[in-house]
């Protein structure tokens, strides 16, 4: 009889992670389908550009803004506003981050393109954007280590701010090649 329920609640277990597995396959499906239908511009990856005050953002994680406020204020008080700067520059990266995914996807939307040209810049910006999400993921360790121990200097992310230039650069770059193609079709 022990056997018996023993075996019963493993098959309802079973049964219970086979069921999660449907639902996630769909939810899965489902997102890949309505990404696929979602138009893809260069405006909204322009737009995402635009949002994004990069200066500010260098000014968060500047070491020597950071030495500066370091030696003028007291040592709690500095950690207070350490932790309220990184906890805004979490915000500013996962701004990053969601323009990498938009220059990914309009990436490998242009990789398809009939123009040798325009694939090759499509290729480019793929790679950028995911180099861009991976410096975007470790700035947001680090910045998620000075939020929590804001005493330990935090390093300035030169890479990530590095990346989104040669990454905006190129978005740049295939929307003079896509005019000219228009003006010359």
């Amino acid at each position: 009889m022990e056997q018996r329920i023993g075996a019963i609640l493993a098959m309802n277990g079973a049964l219970f992670y086979v069921a999660i597995a449907v639902v996630l396959a769909a939810l899965l499906a489902y997102l890949a389908v309505t990404r696929s239908r979602d138009p893809l511009s260069i405006d909204k990856a322009r737009a995402l550009m635009g949002s994004l005050d990069i200066e500010a953002f260098r000014n968060l994680v500047d070491p020597e803004e950071e030495a500066f406020l370091r030696s003028s204020l007291p040592p709690d008080q500095f950690r207070t506003i350490q932790r309220e700067r990184a906890w805004a520059a979490l915000s500013y990266v996962r701004t990053l981050s969601c323009i990498a995914l938009e220059f990914s996807r309009f990436g490998q939307a242009a990789r398809r393109s009939q123009d040798p040209h325009a694939a090759e810049l499509g290729r480019q910006i793929t790679a950028g954007a995911i180099r861009l999400r991976l410096g975007a993921l470790e700035a947001t360790g680090r910045l998620f280590v000075t939020a929590s121990f804001p005493d330990f200097p935090q390093r300035c992310p030169h890479s990530l701010f590095d990346q989104y230039a040669r990454s905006t650069g190129l978005l740049l770059h295939y929307s003079t090649l896509d005019r000219a193609r228009k003006m010359h079709a």
